[in-house]
């Protein structure tokens, strides 16, 4: 027990870094996804067919980009955009190179879990508004977005968790994180206890988040 605190005292620098880094990836990606993935998640429930503004245009175009990268495998996503991480950002490593595949990948996972929420708005609901006369702006804004807010921060919470995953995958891009740490002061130096107290670590995160996550949802529960 001794050497095992010695050890993770000896390694303490190290994974507080790598749990900074991230944090630091899944703040950009998760604010990516409120700022980018709910619009487009709108978009897809107000100009698909169904919605208040059909746009078949509008509509195939977004279905596309939330189609290909959810289907895309992250690892390769993360290698195919290099080229487009290099350009943003003039190199395709570190933390912040990190964080556009996962913002991608947030974005286009977010939107199409919006899209699934706001479905299930009542119709009641819908019709109200527009008996009412209001503007797109107050339809979203005022009846879809209320209505719907509990079950967009589920789903925001569900996004967090998908990210807390994808991003162990980041050490290929120097984008360090926990789970880099995990394999490189875990796995490949034979050290397993420090690889199983990283995973105890996500695993406590990732209960923690669905925690608050679930907590919070109820509170905004409009059908309690």
């Amino acid at each position: 027990m001794t050497d095992y605190v010695n050890k993770v005292v000896t390694f303490l620098p190290e994974m507080t870094k790598a749990i900074t880094e991230t944090g630091l990836m899944l703040g950009i990606s998760l604010l990516m996804a409120v700022l980018l993935g709910l619009p487009l998640g709108v978009g897809l429930y107000l100009f698909s067919q169904n919605g208040r503004y059909p746009n078949r245009l509008l509509a195939t175009l977004g279905n596309t980009y939330v189609n290909i990268v959810r289907s895309f495998p992250f690892l390769l996503l993360v290698i195919a955009l290099i080229p487009l991480t290099r350009l943003i950002l003039g190199t395709a490593f570190g933390v912040y190179a990190a964080a556009i595949p996962l913002s991608i990948v947030s974005i286009g996972i977010y939107a199409r879990l919006v899209e699934q929420v706001l479905l299930d708005v009542p119709k009641e609901v819908v019709d109200l508004a527009k008996s009412l006369g209001v503007s797109g702006f107050q339809f979203v804004w005022h009846f879809l977005l209320v209505e719907a807010r509990s079950g967009l921060i589920l789903s925001l919470t569900s996004v967090l968790i998908s990210m807390v995953s994808y991003s162990t995958v980041m050490g290929v891009v120097g984008g360090g994180g926990i789970g880099d740490f995990a394999i490189r002061y875990g796995y490949q130096r034979y050290e397993y206890d420090l690889m199983y107290t990283t995973i105890v670590l996500m695993i406590i995160f990732v209960m923690l988040v669905q925690w608050l996550g679930t907590r919070w949802a109820h509170q905004l529960d409009k059908r309690k």
